[in-house]
């Protein structure tokens, strides 16, 4: 197969589909690579990185997009990438659909073949393409939360340690899972006063042997969410129903009992955001103001840190990357049931129900697709 892997272009994007290694193991199995020039230059990777790992450089992205069979990205395809895709090409990306609708209907429009890494299970229900970078962002938000909260960022002027004699600041993380497990261990690392809330009583308990007294656990209900936002400086949503769009558990009107300068980062933003007013930043302009509170809201927060989320992500796709190459993608997800249910996508119809449900789609099911 010849698999094309084309340079991100979502503002301040720096990740790339494949790392040279990675296009190793592809050719060493007997597959076609084609890179667009400067696609690693993010990572550090040159094209005569590429070049020597087996890839073919190509001067631009139309000629990956229109003459490769499958196409490896990063982040879902921007506009000017959908308008490239075609019928019976297989798209292999984060998509994060449920809260994008003109993304899906040019996704359907298009006829391609699109399967979401976000969406791609694992044993006991793990969502392991999706780990990687949750565990990047989880710990992320906590150094962006920390930032945001500088006065010369516009927060309210607390270090989130605190120094003998003067208090830590107060960390709340909504959602006990990989995203708020890892930003309880940064917090807790710098010596915040930290609390995880999670609907999950095994979840809790999981949470309370681990970090024994350095971290605090709540059950998650509306009561103690307005309770711990009162008293938060620091709120970090963390929450994910995977392949849907995330709940709102954070109302604008609950931002009045906040403190002046206090930080929010929506970790779910991917999703639509767990708070009301949360909004899609950039990292060029990463925060903005509601009610006197700071959103930090970056939709691709592990493009910051790219090297590190690159070859953490290519860890975890390079496998199912190879099946489908090697097997094509029917055959593939006929013999690994957790690659489909990746498949979101499939010559103009939705298959994945959470999506279908979320922006009214007839929903295909997958084993109709394959069959």
């Amino acid at each position: 197969m010849r698999v094309g892997c084309p340079k991100e272009i979502k503002n301040h994007e720096y990740r790339v589909g494949l790392t040279p290694e990675s296009v190793r193991e592809l050719v060493v199995s007997g597959h076609e690579v084609w890179i667009e020039t400067g696609a690693g230059e993010g990572i550090g990777a040159t094209d005569m990185d590429y070049q020597t790992c087996g890839a073919v450089i190509q001067p631009d992205a139309k000629t990956v997009f229109d003459n490769c069979e499958m196409i490896v990205k990063v982040k879902e395809p921007q506009a000017v990438e959908r308008a490239m895709l075609r019928e019976g090409q297989i798209l292999y990306t984060y998509l994060h659909l449920a809260p994008d609708p003109e993304q899906t209907r040019e996704l359907v429009e298009s006829g391609v073949t699109a399967i979401a890494y976000e969406t791609v299970t694992g044993p006991n229900g793990q969502l392991p393409l999706l780990k990687p970078m949750s565990q990047v962002a989880g710990r992320m938000s906590i150094q962006a939360g920390a930032t945001a909260l500088e006065k010369a960022h516009g927060g309210r002027g607390v270090l989130l340690g605190g120094v003998p004699g003067v208090l830590p600041g107060r960390v709340m993380v909504i959602g006990g899972g990989v995203v708020g497990f890892n930003a309880a261990q940064m917090a807790v690392g710098l010596g915040a006063d930290v609390t995880i809330l999670d609907r999950d009583p095994e979840v809790l308990e999981k949470l309370g042997i681990h970090f024994e007294s350095r971290a605090k656990t709540r059950f998650s209900n509306r009561a103690n969410i307005e309770q711990m936002l009162c008293e938060a400086e620091l709120v970090i949503g963390a929450v994910l129903i995977p392949g849907a769009a995330a709940p709102k558990l954070v109302t604008r009107e609950m931002l009045k009992c906040m403190k002046p300068g206090a930080v929010l980062v929506d970790v779910a933003i991917d999703q639509g955001g767990c708070f009301e007013t949360s909004k899609p930043t950039t990292h060029a302009d990463p925060t903005y103001v509601v009610d006197d509170v700071v959103h930090y809201c970056v939709a691709n927060m592990p493009g910051a840190v790219a090297r590190t989320s690159t070859y953490a992500l290519n860890n975890v796709t390079l496998p199912h990357a190879l099946r489908i190459a090697e097997l094509g993608w029917k055959e593939a997800m006929r013999r690994n049931e957790h690659l489909a249910a990746g498949l979101n996508v499939h010559a103009g119809r939705v298959t994945y129900e959470a999506v279908a449900d979320e922006l009214g789609y007839d929903h295909l099911p997958v084993s109709q697709a394959i069959s």
